[in-house]
């Protein structure tokens, strides 16, 4: 860009030439107001300057030029910061005030301490009547005699048989994971700078000197955008003071002092217990999914054994089912007497005590016999 042009778009606060890269480069760049005025003074030598020092020369001329580049830059980075912090403070005060409504994580919070009390009867905290939100993470270290469960994963399973509507707490903690990632100290240090520019320009505008020229607007611009600014800062405090009460009302709610329990750390630790809680739940119905499979599998395989004995038991017993063999010797014993081969038998000596049939008696039997059959 021609440096005039760079020259007149400071002067008119023309945000169309004047980007924000740029206005940041000329802030960390330019030399100082005393180089910058000597630099100034050697107009007639402009043809034998470099480049830098031509473009000093023709800047020179802009008064309070770092004031003007200063508050054009806080003007185009305004609406950023306000998108960085309104979000965090929106996300804090909503987790505040879900704690506070929720029956749900109220009811666990009893129902914890019950379990608690009745671990530690007996001893001094056999009758407490709290517990600090840190100690829900720790719900985790506490393992059975073998190893295998925790004390979370029963609190889950206590819950989910008998207490189901509890269940649903995370879901009415919805803000309690980006309220963990927010820090309520760089909030503070934001705002406060903010501030602190708002208030330079404000009396900057007030003590500016008149337009040197009628390309200079920077004034006119910048006290209609600073109103607009101020209201919007204005809003975005009152946001912050009421994160603040919320906050701190939660601390009387829950008995811890906020001033020694950071935002970050009392989020986390409630976000990460969230997060545990959904996990020892996911692990309880995969153990209990095991433990059902290892049941069917034992019911199978004593069925089956139980089958294979009784088989084995069967096949050792004398076999009195014989129809199949007596079909067979009847069906031979019918084609034999039909073709009269059992009557023909061979002839030879008489045995003593021997007895031959007449023919009507073999009729007689035959007949008997089909009779009885």
């Amino acid at each position: 860009l021609p440096y005039e042009e760079i020259k007149c778009a400071i002067l008119q606060v023309n945000e169309k030439v004047l980007t924000e890269s740029l206005v940041q480069n000329l802030i960390k760049q330019l030399p100082g107001p005393e180089q910058l005025s000597i630099l100034g003074e050697m107009k007639d030598e402009y043809n034998d300057l470099a480049e830098s020092e031509q473009f000093a020369v023709v800047i020179s001329s802009v008064k309070r030029l770092m004031t003007r580049l200063q508050a054009i830059q806080f003007k185009m980075q305004f609406d950023e910061q306000l998108n960085n912090i309104k979000p965090d403070v929106v996300s804090v005060t909503a987790a505040c005030e879900e704690l506070r409504k929720s029956e749900t994580f109220s009811k666990l919070l009893q129902i914890i301490l019950l379990v608690g009390n009745y671990m530690n009867a007996g001893s001094r905290n056999g009758s407490a009547f709290g517990f600090s939100i840190s100690y829900l993470c720790k719900l985790r270290d506490t393992k059975s005699a073998d190893l295998k469960q925790t004390l979370l994963h029963f609190l889950a399973d206590v819950c989910e048989e008998q207490y189901p509507d509890v269940m649903s707490f995370p879901d009415e903690l919805t803000h309690v994971e980006k309220a963990s990632r927010v820090s309520a100290e760089t909030i503070q240090k934001n705002l406060e700078q903010m501030s602190r520019q708002i208030k330079s320009i404000e009396k900057d505008l007030e003590t500016f000197p008149p337009p040197q020229n009628d390309n200079d607007q920077f004034v006119e611009k910048m006290s209609i955008s600073f109103e607009f600014t101020n209201e919007q800062f204005e809003k975005l405090d009152l946001l912050h003071k009421n994160m603040e009460k919320q906050y701190n009302d939660l601390g009387d709610y829950f008995v811890f002092d906020p001033k020694k329990i950071s935002v970050e750390e009392f989020f986390s630790d409630l976000n990460n217990f969230k997060n545990m809680f959904q996990q020892a739940v996911k692990e309880n119905q995969k153990r209990k999914e095991a433990e059902e499979k290892i049941k069917r599998a034992k019911l199978a395989r004593e069925k089956a054994e139980k089958e294979k004995e009784e088989k084995l038991k069967r096949s050792q017993l004398p076999n009195i089912d014989t129809e199949d063999d007596e079909t067979g010797i009847m069906d031979g014993l019918l084609e034999a007497l039909q073709s009269g081969a059992a009557f023909r038998r061979k002839r030879g000596p008489r045995q003593a005590g021997t007895y031959k049939y007449t023919s009507s008696e073999h009729k007689y039997m035959f007949s008997s016999f089909l009779w009885t059959f």
